[in-house]
């Protein structure tokens, strides 16, 4: 645990939730230097190498969803968090702002759920993008801009959709996941010794500078056994990472554009949050000028696309303020299959939030509990 965030717990406490509110903490703002950075690290006391296995990925194979050849990405596990995995930035350079357009303009299409279908009718929600582009590739002018629909989005549910009521899954709330999406998470879960991995379901999370994510569990899904992934493009965030109780002290670390987390076995239950989003330091450009000459370099790429210069402009301008996440899961095991009645194990603690508000100026609905802007499961 950071020295600087243990002094706030005293013994009884709510150890997570102190943390919590010491990293979210605006007037004083917190000291970050026991925040763990693995873009800087090398293993040492609290920092471990993490083992891969470059010979389930081809070099060929990792190029074709923007990821640099296996023996190249830097992994990291933790000391006392078993089965957890952190890869610094894995992502070829200029592949990231494919991920960051699919976020923004492909994945939040119809059939996909989002937080704007709350309180819209499925056909103002129909063309997100579109009806955005123009206010975010529009000079900056002194004037308060109106929020489009863009700005105003905070969640977007794949594959199996996460219903926000039951925290459950179910087979008759289901769209095809993304091709490419399920690809990526293929590659990275293959090399981290988890052949076989099948994307079900998926929870992508917008932040503005003032979202947070509430201290939560992620156990809505009917398999433990197969390891949850978690995409960051954009701007930074800290991320704190306890035990399996909120008495358990968390671990704070930067989460940086690129970032990939895996978190399987003992780490698959543990209590997570994100209390603080942080401006991209330097050396960390929250998205690079190199994703617009992606044609010459990945011409016969199957899955990554250059971008054309209106969507480059539009996901770079988005970015300069926002971060994107990405939660990927495997619901279902061998053999498995939905139950007619909720099972207990399926509901999750993502109710237990850090002061549950809707956000004045936002469409996040109230059926969605949320810390500032943001909540994911």
């Amino acid at each position: 645990m950071a020295k600087m965030a243990a002094s706030v717990v005293e013994s009884g406490e709510d150890a997570f939730r102190k943390i919590f509110k010491f990293y979210k903490r605006r007037n004083p703002p917190p000291d970050f230097r026991d925040v763990i950075d693995f873009s800087r690290s090398v293993p040492g006391d609290q920092v471990i190498p993490a083992i891969l296995d470059p010979g389930r990925v081809s070099d060929v194979e990792a190029a074709k969803v923007g990821l640099q050849p296996v023996r190249d990405w830097r992994a990291f596990g933790l000391k006392g968090y078993p089965g957890f995995m952190f890869i610094s930035n894995p992502f070829l350079l200029g592949s990231k702002p494919f991920w960051v357009r699919q976020c923004l303009k492909t994945y939040p299409q119809k059939p996909n759920v989002c937080n704007l279908d709350m309180h819209m009718c499925p056909s103002d929600t129909q063309d997100i993008w579109d009806k955005s582009v123009h206010g975010l590739s529009s000079p900056r002018s002194g004037k308060t801009q109106p929020k489009t629909l863009l700005d105003r989005l905070r969640w977007v549910t794949l594959g199996y959709h996460y219903n926000w009521d039951t925290k459950m899954y179910s087979a008759n709330n289901y769209t095809p996941f993304p091709a490419d999406l399920q690809s990526l998470s293929f590659q990275i879960t293959s090399a981290c010794g988890f052949p076989g991995f099948n994307a079900e379901a998926g929870i992508l999370n917008y932040y503005r500078s003032d979202s947070s994510l509430g201290i939560h569990v992620d156990e809505s899904e009917l398999d433990h056994s197969r390891p949850l992934l978690s995409f960051s493009f954009g701007q930074s965030a800290i991320f704190l990472l306890g035990g399996t109780r909120r008495q358990d002290p968390p671990t704070a670390m930067y989460m940086h554009g690129g970032d990939v987390m895996v978190m399987s076995g003992q780490s698959r239950l543990l209590y997570h949050a994100v209390p603080r989003i942080v401006a991209a330091p330097q050396g960390h450009p929250a998205l690079e000028m190199e994703g617009c000459s992606l044609a010459s370099s990945r011409r016969n790429c199957s899955v990554v696309e250059p971008l054309s210069e209106q969507d480059w402009a539009v996901c770079s301008r988005y970015t300069q303020s926002a971060r994107v996440n990405v939660t990927v899961r495997q619901v279902l095991g061998p053999g498995q299959s939905f139950s007619e009645t909720p099972s207990s194990h399926q509901k999750t603690d993502a109710d237990q939030t850090e002061g549950p508000h809707d956000h004045p100026a936002d469409e996040c609905g109230k059926r969605r509990r949320v810390s500032s802007d943001t909540v994911e499961t």
